[in-house]
């Protein structure tokens, strides 16, 4: 059995789905960050990141329990426990690392960063909300470039690498992208969320509650680590 300790963002959204397709058992133990959960000494033993996702899969190897933290690393450890979503031969295996990598230090990061600074961080942060938008702009076309040339992320087979950028590509209501330039990224998005697996995934997800809406200003500072919770 799988334990996922989860809230709703993209990259809790991407083991969901791999979970799902994959048709594990997992519990889902809710982690409200914006509540400050993250921060307690319980979950600090889980993660000493004090992030979401992590989980803790209890035939994990050697048969002992096993915690993996980072939703690229859980990914990836999920694929090699099942055999499944990762390309056979290694020149696939590797190009689907590459797209990983790619989601990870530039796709997740950046979205991350226009979200914070267009949603977040209150007036005078005009430099940062452009510089952001142009930097996810460009994203958005290399995966529309990219998806212009391949059915999934990866050649014609869908893999992690697709669950890895899914969950971000697809946030363009949030991210205030247009996708009816880049008709490719705009249908691999549709047919990602047509799949069973990722329908039951993103259901999951919207049971999910959350205070973010309601949080306290302390609670928002603490979470972004500023005002007072800020570090020299």
């Amino acid at each position: 059995m799988i334990d996922f300790y989860a809230l709703t963002s993209p990259n809790v959204q991407k083991i969901f789905i791999m979970l799902e397709e994959c048709e594990l058992p997992y519990n889902m133990h809710p982690v409200d960050v914006w509540k400050g959960d993250q921060f307690t000494p319980e979950f600090t033993k889980i993660n000493p990141l004090q992030k979401v996702p992590a989980i803790v899969d209890s035939e994990g190897p050697g048969g002992k329990p096993y915690t993996v933290i980072e939703s690229g690393a859980i990914l990836l450890y999920l694929a090699d426990k099942t055999g499944k979503f990762v390309p056979k031969d290694k020149a696939g295996y590797f190009d689907m690392m590459q797209w990983i990598m790619v989601q990870m230090a530039n796709l997740g990061p950046m979205c991350g960063q226009l979200v914070h600074f267009s949603k977040f961080a209150g007036p005078g942060q005009d430099y940062g909300h452009s510089r952001y938008r142009t930097v996810v702009n460009k994203l958005f076309d290399l995966y529309e470039q990219r998806l212009s040339q391949n059915a999934y992320v990866v050649g014609n087979e869908y893999t992690i690498a697709d669950m890895a950028a899914f969950p971000w590509l697809r946030n363009v209501a949030l991210l205030a992208i247009d996708l009816d330039k880049r008709p490719h990224l705009k249908a691999w998005i549709a047919k990602i969320e047509a799949r069973e697996g990722v329908k039951r995934a993103l259901a999951k997800v919207a049971t999910v509650k959350s205070v973010r809406d309601t949080a306290t200003d302390d609670a928002k500072d603490r979470y972004f680590g500023r005002g007072k919770y800020a570090r020299a």
